[in-house]
């Protein structure tokens, strides 16, 4: 398979082990019951990749710690990469890691800032097997307290999720960037049933699931409901060509924030986004401003 082909193809379909996608067919065929709960364990399990080339600079020249999450009792790995006092977070999406944004990172070296990164819990070298975006937003907001204050935080993805919610519930910034972020909870869960070759009727048993566990709508989490809140200025980013998420969502996040910039390419994708050099400008050029 080329690279060209695996941009095609959405991240959770690439990393997910055939014999899982087999057990779950199985288990849809018995009940769509018994798939949707083996469904949410697999939903919740981020799948590790062997390091890049690209983040391995990143990585060997970062000052690594592991810290405990206090609230939410995990333990995560910390990348502090550059010496400026002037700081930008950077937070990565599911199954990534605290180097993922290393050609944005490295602007923003030469720009004048240092960045700081961490690999979720049971993302990375972070250690566990399971994870969740609560998980993500406690690790934001303990980090502002211990390695802040930032200038700007910048996610992917499930971070540029997290972000939106950690900024409307009190994370302090003068920038926000988001790339890739998607929307809806319903409509991740719905991909993921997808992804996993599942009927729909599995998702929405998963989606019941997870409110009736959690104690609350999780659309709540969602982009556009976080977007609300935020008053920062928010730079959306979002290709065309993202399989998946589909950029209707940058749209629907835009739309409820109140000081916005976005920016809608075309044929980069869900992943090679990050690095291209084109969008790391304007993404450092908008925290410049």
């Amino acid at each position: 398979m080329t690279k060209s082909d695996k941009d095609q193809i959405p991240v959770q379909s690439l990393l997910i082990p055939k014999f899982i996608l087999y057990t779950a067919k199985i288990l849809n065929w018995i009940s769509p019951f018994l798939a949707s709960r083996f469904a949410a364990r697999i939903f919740l399990t981020p799948f590790g990749y062997k390091i890049p080339d690209r983040e391995k600079m990143m990585y060997q020249k970062s000052k690594k710690e592991k810290i405990l999450i206090n609230k939410i009792n995990r333990e995560v790995v910390v990348y502090n990469y550059g010496n400026s006092k002037k700081k930008i977070l950077l937070v990565h999406g599911w199954s990534g890691s605290g180097t993922q944004l290393s050609k944005i990172a490295d602007a923003l070296l030469d720009s004048g800032y240092s960045t700081v990164s961490f690999d979720a819990p049971a993302h990375g070298s972070s250690p566990g097997k399971r994870s969740m975006m609560p998980h993500f937003i406690e690790t934001i907001h303990q980090l502002e307290s211990t390695h802040g204050p930032f200038e700007a935080a910048i996610g992917h993805s499930l971070g540029g999720m997290s972000l939106l919610r950690a900024t409307k519930h009190g994370l302090t910034i003068k920038k926000l960037v988001i790339i890739g972020t998607a929307n809806s909870i319903t409509a991740i869960t719905r991909n993921f049933i997808k992804n996993l070759q599942l009927d729909q009727k599995v998702a929405n048993l998963l989606k019941s699931y997870f409110d009736k566990r959690y104690g609350e709508d999780l659309d709540n989490y969602s982009g556009a409901v976080s977007a609300i809140g935020v008053k920062v200025p928010t730079l959306v980013i979002h290709d065309k060509n993202d399989v998946d998420v589909h950029y209707s969502a940058a749209y629907e996040i835009a739309n409820n924030l109140q000081n916005q910039k976005l920016i809608i390419t075309e044929q980069l994708g869900h992943r090679k986004i990050l690095g291209n050099p084109e969008i790391i400008n304007k993404i450092v050029q908008f925290v410049l401003e």
